[in-house]
Formats: structure tokens, C-alpha cells, sequence
């Protein structure tokens, strides 16, 4: 039995962390003690405790306990487990069905505990690594607690390392491979037992060296697809806006470290370049473009540098999103007013019939005025005098906005 699995906890009093979910005065610590759970999503990091703790309810419940891995288990045998919930719920026998990874399953195969979960027939316990509000269909959610486990913090990792360490009373490790190992678990009980196992396996003793040489990598937590993805492109976006380049260099490098595509990240720093910066330094959208240019040329490992010399000049630009409020106010009105007619003054008469009909009629031809400086009506009716693009005082869109108010003010 791998290790991990031979030391997880079978009580309450041996579970390790995660106080603000199982601590003494907490609800489910209660909940547990009395046998009165209700339906529950356990959402946290891989090897944080959360099927550990619904073995504990496992071990502890005069329920029915039912457990399904999401990834190897069928919706026909769920189905079957269903109707028995139901059967047994009829004669007073309660059932609780854990469903591990939950987020694996679709809405369709979700949809089918729906109603079981609302008549109490069942009571669900989820969990998932991913974020419920993404992955676990509304109703679900509306009919559980949502229980939120943290990465376990290194007090948390190092009594389960003390704990594991007493299966190998021979295993001599040294302060600095202790605390590489607590570091580099990134708050995963499990690879840090995974390590612990594979370097005894190796040797009677551990240090630095021996980690170094062994093939135990560090995982980045990052899933192309998940929540964590989106955290962290949201953070490299808010650190640039924030013109604050140490982190977004740090961001940047999380994503590409982790096997993120390079010329995913060029192709949101060409998307921030306008919508952040715009007019305030038009170079911006040049060199995001030209980045992508170099990194589609040279792709990795080469191209970390260049996309951080974008990320750094994103980073020190002046900010302006002028633009991206121009674009939503004028889809805006798009939406609530629908197609409006063209003015007719700036009509196409290319037909003698459209000339006859007031196409293009009073249109001032701008190179016939001094500066090509015109006042005429360019929106339609319902629109005249609405203004969408308001540019700021930073950087170069304040020449920009020194050169509309001229405009405007005609």
C-alpha cells in the first residue's frame, strides 16, 4: 500500500490541518459528532484532506455509505445506487454518497442527482479541485455547503513528515532536505509522502544531494483549463495595470514554467496593449505584436526573455482604457437602440436616384476647410452629441485629447 494511503487518518483526532473546516467549535466537527450532515462540495488543492475526511464520515456514520470516483464510475451504477437511496429512504435508512472528482462530471450526469439530493434521499458529499462555481451545476450548489480546503501549511506538512517518518525509525534526513521537502510539497500532503517513500526507497539517509539527484520534481499547481489558469492570467493583467513589473515577470514565468504556450501569453499582452494602455503609448500594441512575431520564430526556452521585455514595457506604459470604454459604450447603444439610420449627409450617392433622394446631401468635404476641420453630424439621430471616446491626461493620449477637445469644441 503506497504510503499516502497507509497513513491517512481514520478520526477526527488524527486529521492534520484544515481547522477552519474541522476545528473543535466548527459546524461539520459537529455535524460529524452528532451523525447530522446535510449535502456538502469539498473544493480544495489535491492532497488537502478532502477524501481523507469523508473516510472519516465513512468510518464514523451509522448512514449508507456509498463512495464513486467520478472518473472510473459509470451513471448506470450511480443510478442503481440512486434508486437504493431511495428504497432505504422509505424505511428510515439514510445514504450518503461521496462522489470524488465531481467536477468529471457532465451537467447531464449532474442533473441525475438533482432531485434525490432535493427530496433527501441522498445526502451528497462532492469533491473536486476545481471550482464548484465552474464545474458543479447551480442547483447543486444552492443544496450544499460549500466547504473551502486550504493548502496545508508547513506546521500541518511537518507533523505529517514527523508522523510518516516513524514507519522508517533507519531513515536518517538532515535539516536542509527536511525543509526542501516541506517547501517544494507546495501543501500536498500526498507528494510530499510520494517523495518521502521514493527517497527511502533510495537510501538510508537524505540530504540536499540526494534530493537533487533523485527525479522528484517539483509540480507546479496549473491547469490550462481550470481555475488556476485564470487566476493567474488574471494576475499577470492586474500587476501590468498596476505597473508593478516585478510581478507581473513573476506571473509570466508561473505560466510558462508550468508548460503554459508562449504565444498564448503574446496574444494577451497584444489584448492588454489596447485595452490598457491604448492611445496613452500606441508603441505598446507594436511591441506586444512584435513579441508574438518573435516568440512564434523562436518559441521556448528561448523566448522568456522577449516575452518579459514586453511584460516589463506593458508594465512601465501609461495607462489609459479609453478605449476598451469607448467599445463598450458604443456596443451598448448598439444593443439597445439597433440598426439606426446613417445620417443622410454622410450617405454614398453613387446613383443619380440617390442623389435625388438627399443622399449625401450637405456633406462638407473636410480637405476643402482650413486644418480639414469640419462640424458636421456623424451619428445617427438618437446618438447626436454622444460622446465615446474620452481619453485621459496620461502619457501620449494627452496630446490626443488636446487635439478633440479642438474638435469638439467647433
Amino acid at each position: 500500500m503506497p504510503l499516502a494511503n497507509d497513513l491517512r487518518p481514520k478520526s477526527l483526532v488524527e486529521f492534520i490541518g484544515q481547522k477552519q473546516i474541522v476545528g473543535r467549535s466548527s459546524w461539520l466537527a459537529g455535524a460529524i459528532k452528532t451523525d447530522n450532515l446535510s449535502s456538502m462540495i469539498f473544493f480544495g488543492p489535491p492532497g488537502t484532506g478532502k477524501t481523507t475526511l469523508a473516510r472519516i464520515i465513512a468510518n464514523t456514520t451509522s448512514a449508507h455509505f456509498v463512495q464513486i470516483n467520478a472518473v472510473l464510475g459509470t451513471i448506470k451504477q450511480l443510478k442503481l445506487d440512486l434508486v437504493q437511496a431511495k428504497e432505504d429512504a422509505k424505511e428510515g435508512r439514510r445514504t450518503i454518497i461521496f462522489i470524488d472528482e465531481i467536477h468529471r462530471f457532465n451537467k447531464a450526469q449532474q442533473d441525475v442527482l438533482l432531485p434525490y439530493v432535493e427530496r433527501g434521499s441522498i445526502t451528497l458529499i462532492g469533491a473536486t479541485t476545481e471550482n464548484p462555481s465552474f464545474t458543479v451545476i447551480s442547483p447543486l450548489i444552492s443544496r450544499s455547503k460549500v466547504l473551502v480546503f486550504n493548502r496545508l501549511e508547513k506546521e500541518d506538512l511537518a507533523q505529517i513528515l514527523d508522523r510518516a517518518l516513524k514507519k522508517f525509525p533507519r531513515l536518517k534526513i538532515d535539516d536542509e532536505a527536511r525543509e526542501i521537502l516541506l517547501s517544494e510539497s507546495n501543501g500536498d500532503a500526498r507528494v510530499l509522502l510520494n517523495a518521502l517513500e521514493d527517497l527511502e526507497s533510495q537510501g538510508k539517509s537524505v540530504t540536499k544531494k540526494t534530493i537533487e539527484k533523485s527525479n522528484i520534481l517539483k509540480v507546479l499547481k496549473y491547469d490550462k483549463t481550470g481555475e488556476e489558469h485564470y487566476n493567474i492570467i488574471s494576475a499577470l493583467h492586474k500587476s501590468m495595470r498596476d505597473s508593478d513589473p516585478d510581478a507581473a515577470v513573476y506571473w509570466m514565468m508561473r505560466m510558462l514554467e508550468a508548460g503554459e504556450d508562449p504565444l498564448y501569453v503574446a496574444r494577451r499582452l497584444i489584448r492588454f496593449a489596447s485595452e490598457d494602455i491604448g492611445i496613452a503609448d500606441p508603441h505598446a500594441l507594436l511591441v506586444a505584436t512584435a513579441v508574438y512575431q518573435s516568440c512564434h520564430f523562436i518559441g521556448m526556452p528561448e523566448c522568456d526573455v522577449i516575452l518579459a521585455q514586453a511584460v516589463v514595457h506593458l508594465s512601465l506604459s501609461p495607462k489609459s482604457n479609453s478605449l476598451y470604454k469607448a467599445v463598450m459604450g458604443a456596443r451598448a447603444d448598439i444593443r439597445k437602440f439597433g440598426n439606426l439610420d446613417v445620417p443622410m449627409n454622410i450617405r454614398n450617392a453613387p446613383t443619380k436616384l440617390m442623389g435625388q433622394m438627399g443622399y449625401g446631401k450637405g456633406y462638407k468635404y473636410a480637405h476643402n476647410f482650413e486644418n480639414a476641420k469640419v462640424d458636421q453630424q456623424h451619428l445617427p439621430d438618437k446618438l447626436k452629441g454622444k460622446k465615446y471616446y474620452l481619453p485621459t491626461d496620461r502619457g501620449l493620449e494627452k496630446k490626443a485629447k488636446e487635439r478633440l477637445d479642438e474638435r469638439r469644441s467647433l
